[in-house]
């Protein structure tokens, strides 16, 4: 199903995408940002509940800061020193977290109108071309972000790009995930898990250090299901300097695998995710002050949880890090997926 999603502030016309299985799950999606809009899973009761924090319209996502289910390109997560340097040539950023390059700088990719290449009942592919010296990165680059919803209440993300140059590629997905409902307030009572013995250590501009940190005897350890709040107010570093969690897990394992999981008692809906990426950040919203959401619902500090796989931040800064780098023709491919079910 396809509804107009209202306008851009240049005019440009904007549609919702929704998509739906057998089994009572339905996402929307929008070609403004390449953006996750609703995520609709029933309860342990039957009844739908809406797990992602969004907007009603086109307009606010132009307006909004927070990236409410945004695709990040070409770079998610922070560059040190907003530069970078490449095959022995030096490339600047747009500085626009102090002096670092955070989610491409300020010409954001979810900011952008993308274009509609696959449409089905299960699937929406979306496509955008990044010309050379796009958000001062070289090559142009044809990204492809394909959503699709299996009758498993999977919802897979598959991102493609293929450049003409060496370049660096790092996409995510910035949703803010309320397994309680969207509108339900904070999650911090919400459990989750992370497969993960080890974080990046962090500065306080959140750029690593190069430090793996064993999460054993922290509260970064997320090993077995807990609830986000239990230590999220521990004397520790690491969340002093976050003001809660917003920092990168060393994902055990590698190739497709499960990775991480949240739950909450009350729906009793469960989310698992997989990836085949060899990072995670885990944000709990600590820098949304307010914000006006779907169906009149206002959005405050954790009220969402995000699980954007990646690329560790700064990878390009860090010889001992899987890094971003892409070689000219050689396609950029991975996935992430979302998979939900209920228990109790």
């Amino acid at each position: 199903m396809v509804r107009e999603f209202g306008r851009t502030a240049e005019g440009k016309e904007v549609k919702l995408y929704t998509l739906k299985n057998k089994g009572g799950m339905e996402i929307a999606v929008t070609d403004y940002g390449a953006a996750l809009v609703k995520v609709l899973v029933p309860d342990k009761d039957g009844k739908a509940k809406d797990v992602v924090l969004g907007y009603d319209r086109a307009s606010d996502y132009e307006a909004g800061g927070v990236y409410f289910g945004a695709t990040v390109g070409r770079v998610a997560n922070r560059i040190g020193g907003a530069s970078f340097s490449l095959n022995g040539k030096e490339y600047k950023l747009t500085a626009n977290d102090n002096q670092n390059s955070l989610h491409g700088g300020r010409d954001y990719y979810n900011k952008r109108m993308w274009s509609v290449e696959d449409l089905t009942e299960q699937k929406a592919a979306f496509c955008l071309e990044s010309p050379d010296g796009d958000q001062g990165y070289p090559g142009a680059v044809k990204v492809t972000v394909t959503y699709e919803l299996t009758d498993d209440n999977e919802l897979t993300i598959h991102y493609h790009a293929v450049s003409d140059a060496d370049t660096l590629l790092n996409l995510t997905n910035h949703s803010y995930f309320n397994l309680s409902g969207h509108a339900s307030g904070t999650v911090l009572g919400q459990e989750v898990f992370i497969a993960a013995e080890a974080f990046t250590r962090a500065d306080a501009e959140s750029i690593p250090t190069g430090e793996l940190v064993p999460v054993a005897g922290t509260p970064m350890d997320f090993r077995e299901y807990k609830a986000i709040g239990a230590e999220i107010e521990k004397d520790y570093e690491a969340l002093i300097l976050g003001q809660g969690y917003d920092h990168n897990w060393a994902l055990d394992g590698t190739g497709m695998r499960t990775v991480a999981g949240m739950r909450s008692k009350e729906t009793g809906i469960v989310m698992e995710v997989l990836t085949d990426l060899p990072g995670m950040q885990f944000y709990t919203g600590n820098f949304i002050i307010s914000e006006q959401g779907k169906e009149g619902a206002e959005y405050k500090r954790r009220y969402g949880a995000c699980f954007e796989t990646q690329y560790f931040p700064d990878a390009v800064h860090k010889e001992h890090f899987a890094g971003p780098a892409v070689k000219a023709g050689v396609p950029y491919d991975t996935v992430t997926v979302y998979r939900f079910r209920t228990e109790g």
